[in-house]
């Protein structure tokens, strides 16, 4: 046996144990969010004279769609503009991109049809919907 190896008590183990779980927590996100494992999305632009212009209809593809902030603007058919939460049912984190025709939580996996609706879990119940609509060549929240 070395006898040149300090030897750790209980104590000692737990508490860098706890220490490491801690760091863990601290990359993933307080609130669960994935934002660290994806490019933070654009913040909606505020106009002084209206309402919040989430994108582009240019910018949101027919069968697809775009995250900006906390709401997913989709497009399952051309000229219908759906809003959905950004938050993932599952855990609370924030859902990563549109890709594939679904949204996709990058933390545990889930995915959500352009509607909202669960295609596959663990996420039990769809994405909260959130009202847009389009003010010219805008969808804005609202």
């Amino acid at each position: 046996m070395n006898n040149d190896l300090p030897t750790l008590d209980r104590r000692t183990v737990m508490a860098g144990a706890g220490a490491l779980a801690a760091t863990a927590l601290a990359a993933c996100g307080g609130r669960g969010d994935n934002e660290s494992a994806a490019a933070p999305a654009p913040a909606p632009a505020a106009r002084a004279d209206g309402p919040t212009v989430l994108a582009k209809t240019a910018d949101v593809p027919v069968g697809g769609g775009v995250i900006a902030g906390d709401t997913v603007v989709t497009q399952p058919s051309a000229g219908v503009f759906v809003g959905l939460d950004s938050t993932c049912t599952h855990a609370g984190c924030r859902v990563g991109e549109v890709a594939g025709g679904t949204v996709n939580c990058r933390c545990h996996g889930s995915k959500f049809a352009l509607d909202g609706s669960v295609v596959a879990g663990p996420a039990q119940r769809p994405l909260a919907s959130r009202t847009v609509r389009v003010e010219g060549d805008s969808v804005v929240a609202g």
